[in-house]
């Protein structure tokens, strides 16, 4: 999604035509909003639109054609930026899966996926498990993309892990946002895996970029957590019968052993200091 609205903002205005930079702001304001509504569970996202709106105010530049060309490189350098983290991630977490260890993860990553390959391709062999992630088989992906580079993972249903959780050597999961007090917001689910890893004594890790931490949260603010329409659920229920699909759920600092992120293997309650520092141009309002 971060990448889909970075390239969406840039199409925006190469049609556009604002004639000044506080013309060029405004639209880039309009446009944040837009793309923001459309997904509210996505600080990645939220901070790479950050990213734009700091580099265009802190800019001396007035003229449009040379905003654009600043919107593009900051855009540029924003994924750039990802593609080193996620780099630096699947070298650090792959060191975490040891030869002969079992594995298990919940929803689809493509971080956590990058890490198992990465240990693959240092010659260890180890075992999967994959939750199938109702309502909509996330899981499936990950069983998918870990069976194309030569792993053979076993995937269990959702309410199955307690069964399995004594066999596993650590659980490891992606993050869809981290808030200020080292919370980690995942997929629907997750904080029952984290229950059952905590009460079998399993390390529990989230591996994530600095970047989907959440820095309205350090305000007072809560993430939302997105509810989707109930037909995810049961395309056809019976009459009078309600449905509710939160899409997410959060997961306390307490129960993560570590996040696995650019700066390293970190606790939970690190995240703020680490992020803040990496990338100063979060405080920036947007």
């Amino acid at each position: 999604m971060a990448i889909a609205a970075l390239k969406g903002v840039e199409e925006h205005f190469k049609q556009s035509n604002p004639r000044t930079k506080s013309a060029f702001l405004d639209e880039l304001d309009s446009a944040k909003k837009i793309l923001l509504d459309t997904r509210p569970t996505e600080p990645l996202m939220r901070n790479a639109l950050r990213c734009l709106v700091s580099a265009v105010g802190r800019s001396s530049l007035e003229d449009a054609v040379s905003l654009l060309d600043l919107v593009s490189s900051a855009s540029k350098g924003f994924l750039k930026e990802l593609e080193e983290s996620e780099k630096k991630i699947a070298e650090i977490g792959s060191r975490r899966i040891l030869d002969g260890s079992t594995v298990l993860t919940h929803c689809h990553s493509s971080l956590v996926t990058r890490i198992l390959g990465e240990a693959k391709n240092q010659g260890k062999e180890f075992q999967v498990f994959c939750t199938e992630t109702r309502p909509l088989f996330q899981g499936r992906i990950t069983a998918q993309e870990l069976t194309s580079i030569g792993l053979s993972p076993i995937m269990i249903v959702d309410s199955a892990v307690r069964f399995f959780i004594n066999g596993v050597n650590l659980v490891l999961i992606g993050a869809d946002a981290i808030t200020s007090e080292g919370n980690v917001i995942n997929k629907i689910g997750t904080s029952m895996v984290a229950l059952s890893a905590r009460e079998a004594r399993t390390p529990f890790y989230v591996a994530s970029e600095l970047l989907k931490f959440d820095p309205t949260t350090v305000y007072g603010e809560y993430t939302v957590i997105e509810e989707r329409d109930g037909r995810e659920i049961w395309m056809s229920p019976p009459e009078g019968l309600r449905l509710r699909n939160p899409a997410f759920d959060i997961t306390r600092r307490e129960f993560i052993h570590g996040i696995i992120c650019e700066a390293g293997i970190i606790s939970p309650d690190a995240v703020m200091r680490e992020a803040e520092e990496r990338y100063p141009w979060l405080a920036f309002d947007a």
